[in-house]
């Protein structure tokens, strides 16, 4: 388990293209992430908004096959699933107790760009439409670029 990565996996590499995409403009890992509740993957302060990006395993997704339970010690897998779950619910409620919105995007939900832009652009406020009105008007344009994205492999900036 030391090997897997707990932030800029690919998911959330997508949905921050995404949202930068869509004109929004967000912290990540910034020190008001730290200070919040479950420590957001993103953060739009300007619209008081979190964005969780769960992987499907580690945060048991109902509606996906990735969420498989070990077939060996279960006496660890099964409470640890449970209190990621169980955290993942309370923090979402601390958060808005805050006054903050929480949006939950899951891996498979992301491989399904135009859903996810879909669910982005009605849960997010239109302030930003004036500026990038041709992101709302044709969120599928946006998502099938997105999507021919996702096809290929990530690349880091200094990487060719």
């Amino acid at each position: 388990m030391g090997k897997v990565r707990s932030k800029n996996t690919k998911p959330e590499l997508i949905a921050r293209s995404l949202l930068q995409q869509l004109g929004y403009r967000f912290t990540v890992n910034g020190p008001k992430n730290k200070k919040l509740p479950g420590k957001p993957d993103i953060v739009l302060p300007r619209y008081r908004t979190v964005v969780f990006v769960h992987g499907c395993f580690w945060h048991r997704c109902r509606k996906c096959k990735r969420a498989t339970t070990p077939k060996t010690n279960l006496d660890y897998w099964l409470p640890k699933f449970e209190r990621n779950v169980q955290r993942d619910r309370q923090n979402a409620q601390d958060l808005e107790r805050l006054g903050w919105q929480v949006i939950t995007l899951w891996e498979c939900q992301l491989e399904n760009v135009d859903k996810t832009t879909s669910k982005i652009i009605n849960l997010l406020p239109r302030k930003h439409s004036l500026r990038y009105p041709e992101a709302i008007e044709d969120a599928a344009l946006v998502a099938e670029t997105k999507s021919q994205y996702a096809r290929q492999p990530l690349r880091r900036n200094n990487q060719e």
